[in-house]
């Protein structure tokens, strides 16, 4: 009989990586490669409640083969480095989920208006200039997108934003794209992330001091600002902390230019949605008409088109181990995903959910609604969350409440501003994992859907033998054959 290795020769085996090209760094080789294939992710259930359980942590929650992108060390260095909320178990947030907060402060939808919002026009003026008609108009997306991100996280643009620090944006988003680390893409990529990082991070940090010392003009238009002010360089939010969130937002952000691309698909005049275009000219009438509902029309239809868009493909989450093979206690590195797409088009919450329908959020519960009261009502005997209202330390009447199920959301002067608390609406996460940048994001959204109806802005698909190729968000590149028209 052919016995099983022994406990100590199964702890020691490892991928081989003998076979990789000679052009990879060999400490890539093992930070990074070596790290994704023993990495194994799997597919999780379709929540019937809007919210994910603990036992599905958040604890350094992203595939380990990108923290090399992250920290020097090729695996998590929080207290030196810094952190994410994004990558922090809920017990560890500080009571209530403060760094959650903290982070959500920044993006409230009363700052989106006075603060940002003439940042993104001038970014949209830019990108549907006269000068980019019938081009690929995603190549110009990217040239001004890092002009906005900078501009909105520091305040800075233009020939303020060195080219290294631009470089490094275009190498993560290229790793994410593109993804799998045996590519000489990602390798060369992710490099270059490796090299320019520390520059990265001292430019922001220089620029953060600027905004502390009062030397930056109009700094209260920048999120940095707000998480200095709300979050006092603490223990829930660092300086690092700081300086950490304004980078791995390339990671956040990168859904914009997904769900641009995949709005000008949906409103093509020739092979595009008819739905998506019809829904489009009968919202735009009236776009801010609330039908005595918690969302305008605008916002119904952006709702609708996160959910039957999805940029994001599911919430990561690490898996505790039980029990490894052979008794050894390891299983390699194992994640799971709790899936957007499914969840949103799941016939348990809605009503024919492959139909294009901005209207089902008129009667779709909010985070205002999901209280101790509804959760009695379910069968359940508390809420899985306490409720509670943490004021902003900043100066506005601002408060930053939570669902039942863990969902923040603000109250700007007592009323509540809050969102689709449903499990069947999932693009941007569950409960406490929901993403902190979603009125941000709808914002944008809003903003580039009037410009391109007050523009009489039509798009196209155009007839290139090879369209250039553009990564533009996690495992997903797409061709830069899309381009506009006007009247």
């Amino acid at each position: 009989m052919i016995e099983p290795p022994n406990i100590a020769e199964q702890q020691q085996r490892a991928p081989d990586t003998r076979m990789m090209p000679p052009s990879f760094d060999p400490d890539y080789v093992h930070g990074v490669i070596r790290e994704f294939l023993k990495t194994a992710i799997y597919q999780g259930e379709t929540p019937l409640l809007p919210m994910i359980d603990f036992a599905l942590s958040k604890e350094a929650a992203i595939p380990p083969h990108i923290f090399g992108m992250l920290y020097d060390s090729w695996k998590p260095d929080t207290d030196k480095e810094g952190l994410s909320v994004f990558l922090q178990a809920y017990g560890d947030r500080g009571e209530h989920n403060e760094r959650k907060r903290i982070y959500f402060s920044a993006q409230t939808p009363d700052l989106y208006l006075p603060m940002y919002s003439g940042k993104v026009q001038h970014f949209l003026d830019r990108l549907f200039d006269k000068a980019h008609r019938e081009k690929p108009l995603m190549h110009f997306y990217f040239e001004e997108y890092f002009d906005l991100y900078w501009d909105l996280h520091l305040g800075v643009k233009g020939r303020d934003v060195p080219a290294d620090v631009r470089q490094i944006g275009k190498s993560f988003m290229a790793v994410l794209g593109y993804w799998y680390p045996t590519l000489q893409i990602v390798h060369d990529n992710y490099m270059q992330v490796r090299q320019l990082r520390q520059k990265l991070k001292d430019w922001i940090d220089r620029h953060m001091q600027d905004i502390i010392d009062g030397r930056m003009k109009n700094s209260e238009k920048t999120m940095v600002h707000y998480w200095v002010k709300n979050g006092e360089l603490g223990p829930n939010f660092r300086r690092q902390d700081v300086v950490f969130e304004c980078f791995h937002n390339f990671l956040a952000f990168s859904q914009w230019g997904n769900t641009i691309y995949n709005i000008m698909l949906r409103l093509q005049q020739t092979g595009g949605d008819k739905a998506v275009r019809t829904w489009f000219e009968k919202t735009m009438k009236q776009p801010d008409e609330t039908d005595q509902n918690a969302f305008t029309r605008l916002d119904r239809f952006v709702m609708e088109l996160f959910r039957t868009i999805s940029p994001n493909a599911g919430s990561y989450s690490v898996l505790n181990v039980r029990e490894g093979a052979f008794g050894t206690g390891y299983t390699g590195n194992s994640g799971m995903i709790t899936p957007h797409p499914e969840s949103s088009r799941n016939p348990i919450h809605w009503k024919n959910p492959n139909e294009f329908d901005p209207d089902r959020y008129i009667q779709a519960v909010t985070s205002e609604q999901n209280d101790h009261a509804r959760s009695k009502a379910m069968g359940l005997e508390k809420c899985p969350f306490e409720q509670h209202k943490w004021p902003v330390k900043d100066g506005r009447k601002v408060e930053i409440a939570n669902s039942s199920f863990g969902a923040v959301y603000p109250r700007l002067d007592g009323k509540a501003s809050p969102i689709c608390d449903e499990a069947g609406y999932a693009p941007f996460g569950f409960g406490y994992r929901r993403c902190a940048g979603e009125f941000l994001t709808v914002s944008f959204i809003k903003d580039f859907l009037r410009k391109v109806w007050a523009d009489k802005i039509s798009f196209k698909k155009l007839s290139l033998e090879e369209p250039a190729l553009l990564p533009v968000g996690p495992l997903t590149v797409v061709p830069d054959n899309i381009g506009f028209h006007q009247g």
